[in-house]
């Protein structure tokens, strides 16, 4: 029996981490693809030896992890040094998560969740995957959960918002969306327990 492949997406704030938690508890393999993606780029990683060859050892921090800070702020507009990046990276990710299924497939089993904030944005992910999961709220729950969590002001939480997939798009990739608006955490666990009957877990 071949595993179910579930993309699991949502934008920021709307809960997606903890549907990805209880998805998990329930049997699901989990592959990360943004948890692979810092792996490549931490102290040793396997990104770190071509990103110094690409930018330059100013780019590293004293440790020898990849400055998120100082990457961010060089490929901030400049979409040719944010393209030379991906190109490190993204095969990286790509191999790790192709090992990650292996194993899980090897370990028997019937669904794996890729978990991919930006499923929607990168066009690349619907063909890799047999079902998309959206975790959906309303977009003032989001700005609210945010800043509650993280401390920036509303007006940033905008930002990233506006910079990722709006959520009618999120909703028209979906074959399955959890609505996680206005939940206690045993009525999004219900939900998600339903949703995981689809999935065969």
């Amino acid at each position: 029996m071949t595993a179910i492949r579930v993309g699991l997406t949502g934008g920021i704030g709307s809960g997606k981490s903890t549907v990805l938690q209880m998805l998990s508890a329930l049997g699901a393999a989990v592959i990360d693809a943004d948890e692979i993606s810092r792996a490549t780029t931490a102290a040793g990683g396997s990104a770190i030896p071509a990103i110094a060859q690409r930018f330059g050892p100013d780019f590293l921090t004293a440790l020898g992890a990849l400055d998120r800070e100082r990457i961010r702020e060089h490929i901030y507009g400049n979409p040719r040094a944010r393209k030379h990046l991906e190109e490190i990276i993204h095969p990286l990710v790509g191999q790790e998560s192709a090992r990650q299924v292996q194993a899980a497939l090897d370990a028997g089993a019937r669904c794996i969740v890729f978990d991919i904030p930006l499923l929607v944005e990168s066009g690349r992910w619907r063909s890799q995957v047999d079902r998309v999961l959206v975790v959906d709220c309303s977009p003032q729950t989001q700005v609210d959960r945010v800043v509650a969590r993280s401390g920036l002001k509303p007006e940033e939480v905008r930002a990233i918002m506006a910079a990722q997939a709006g959520r009618a798009q999120r909703l028209a990739a979906a074959d399955i969306v959890v609505c996680n608006e206005g939940l206690s955490l045993e009525q999004l666990r219900d939900i998600v327990v339903q949703a995981a009957r689809f999935f065969g877990l």
